[in-house]
């Protein structure tokens, strides 16, 4: 019987081998080399030549490494197809397929899209529970409409492609399409760019809402709903694609070496700093400052902001992660690790710092540290060393403690403290890119380039929103009345309170 097996084990060996010596003759001959669509010039090999482009390189370069792979002889090709074939097993072969990659880019975006919940929950736990149903809505509001907004506008005028309408200032965007946006295999951007038009764009269209989000906590309890979401559009739609394009599309301070990896200044400082100049039209809530110093207003539902406050930090590796735009294995773990170290390190010099001059363990500075070790690591998530990155995050964290009684002490009302964990810590996150002793061996960025990135992201976010804040206040007011304040917004605004408390 045993020598039956054998035999019959050796049959089916002997007919596998002769499919595969089969499959090897009929792929051998997949491609002719010598055929015009895969010839290489020492141009396009040229990353300073204008026929340069990756995407093209690699998909000619695998077509030409499955040939070399599956018998094709070295001997048929030029150097400069070996070259390209080189360049896309070095680039290609080394990291996870094109289908992992775009499947990672997705989950991450997945991630951010959590993050939104993430801000409602701390947003209405840290505020009153009057204000509940407003501050949901208004998050609601906000990914729904930043969304399609981004998708009819915003995408491609941050990513102009070079077609630029003011030369690496402004671009005029366009609609996403079929034809522009697709890019289901590497042309769109090779394997640096590993995913396709679509996982790019959802990707990207998550951080889009992140800005006004960040502004809805700051003027939580006393904005005008409506004149909140006319301020959102504009400043998703409008403002945002334009400063992020200076950056991540290849405009004037991405030329001039300005570095942000996962955007403390292109996401964070614009919110926080567009979310100052709102809070200051708008004013404190009414009662929040008195003669005899501030009065303090509690909040709500401190479980459900910590639930919050952790929801984000579970998003934020996505956020940072995400930015990888592959799934390149070192990238994304050490991005991974650095994240974690930044939101612990945050956290926990942010509960020291708070505790000794409270006397008193705070669970909200807590919490705020978290979110603020987050945005001091997010610029130079890949930049930084471990210990770099710790310090950063630590550093973070003590700046939010001071700069939240900082705000309280000139009387900037900000409820959730967004203004210091997203304006001043994205800031600092910024330029600590551009200290060397917290980067890895020829990482980092020039201090002067990185301060004069953030200084103009924060001015513009700071000068749009005001102006266009002030607009708005001027033709139909941006304050509910003191009566609407006082008996809560949920009521004033949406005629239903976010908790039933009848006996029925």
């Amino acid at each position: 019987m045993k020598t039956k097996l054998n035999y019959s084990f050796s049959l089916i060996l002997a007919a596998v081998m002769s499919l595969l010596a089969l499959n090897t003759t009929v792929n051998a001959e997949i491609i002719d080399p010598k055929a015009e669509e895969f010839q290489i010039t020492s141009e396009m090999l040229d990353p300073e030549h204008a026929d340069y482009s990756e995407g093209s390189l690699d998909i000619i370069g695998k077509d030409i490494y499955k040939y070399m792979q599956f018998g094709g002889t070295p001997d048929s090709l030029t150097a400069e197809q070996i070259s390209a074939a080189e360049g896309y097993y070095d680039r290609y072969e080394d990291s996870p397929f094109f289908g992992l990659s775009t499947v990672w880019v997705l989950l991450c975006a997945f991630l951010v899209f959590i993050m939104h919940l993430g801000f409602a929950s701390i947003e209405s736990g840290m505020c009153q529970r009057k204000n509940t149903v407003n501050i949901l809505f208004k998050n609601v509001f906000i990914i729904c409409s930043g969304l399609l907004l981004y998708a009819v506008w915003g995408f491609n005028a941050m990513y102009p492609l070079g077609n630029w309408t003011v030369d690496s200032i402004f671009a005029i965007g366009g609609p996403l399409s079929m034809a522009g946006n697709e890019g289901n295999d590497l042309s769109y951007g090779g394997t640096a760019l590993c995913q396709t038009g679509w996982a790019d764009f959802i990707f990207q269209a998550m951080f889009a809402a992140t800005a006004a989000t960040i502004v809805s906590g700051a003027v939580a309890e006393r904005v005008k709903l409506s004149s909140f979401m006319i301020f959102a559009v504009l400043i998703v739609g409008f403002a945002y694609p334009i400063t992020g394009g200076w950056k991540w599309g290849e405009g004037w301070l991405d030329a001039a070496g300005f570095y942000d990896f996962a955007g403390s200044s292109v996401v964070h400082a614009f919110g926080g700093f567009a979310a100052l100049a709102c809070v200051l039209i708008l004013g404190p809530r009414v009662g929040k400052y008195t003669k005899n110093g501030v009065k303090p207003i509690l909040p709500s539902n401190l479980p459900l902001a910590n639930i919050g406050a952790l929801l984000l930090w579970f998003g934020w590796f996505g956020f940072n992660c995400g930015s990888v735009l592959s799934a390149d294995p070192a990238g994304i773990s050490y991005v991974a690790v650095t994240t974690a170290l930044g939101a612990a390190s945050g956290g926990l010099i942010a509960i020291l710092v708070s505790w000794v001059i409270t006397k008193k363990p705070d669970l909200s500075m807590a919490l705020n540290g978290i979110l603020a070790g987050l945005v001091g690591i997010t610029a130079g998530a890949d930049q930084f060393s471990l210990l770099g990155s710790s310090i950063a995050g630590g550093i973070g964290g003590a700046l939010v403690v001071v700069a939240v009684m900082f705000f309280d002490k000139i009387k900037i009302d900000d409820p959730v403290g967004a203004i210091s964990v997203h304006g001043v810590v994205g800031v600092w996150g910024t330029l600590a890119v551009g200290i060397p002793f917290l980067c890895l061996p020829d990482a980092g960025s020039h201090f002067t380039v990185q301060l004069l990135g953030t200084a103009s992201i924060a001015a513009f976010a700071f000068a749009f929103s005001y102006i266009t804040f002030y607009a708005i206040k001027l033709v139909m007011g941006v304050r509910v009345e003191d009566q609407e304040e006082h008996e809560g917004l949920d009521v004033a605004e949406h005629g239903v309170p976010a908790y039933n408390d009848s006996a029925n």
